[in-house]
């Protein structure tokens, strides 16, 4: 994330794809987040999706897997949501 000048943020991801822009979103949210006028201020531009309580936990389960693979089991935790999650869909 980059604050210009101007006051305006800028969010930076050299990991670019056409996708559903909520998986990113829930990946700000894996380690501590962003300030709260962030939120805001993307949801004033892209109102939050009726399925979002079920995409972010599956959406960062890759992610979890992928540093419990690299890391141990401090990311244990989060790969359990999200299979917690799949087993209500």
């Amino acid at each position: 994330m980059l604050c210009g000048e101007d006051g305006r943020v800028w969010l930076i991801d050299p990991a670019c794809y056409f996708g559903d822009a909520e998986a990113d979103l829930a990946m700000t949210e894996m380690f501590g987040g962003f300030p709260g006028e962030f939120y805001a201020a993307y949801r004033a531009r892209r109102p939050q999706s009726s399925g979002w309580p079920l995409k972010k936990p599956l959406y960062n389960l890759y992610h979890y897997l992928n540093h419990l693979n690299l890391f141990g089991d401090a990311y244990l935790d989060g790969c359990e949501a999200g299979f917690a999650i799949l087993e209500k869909i």
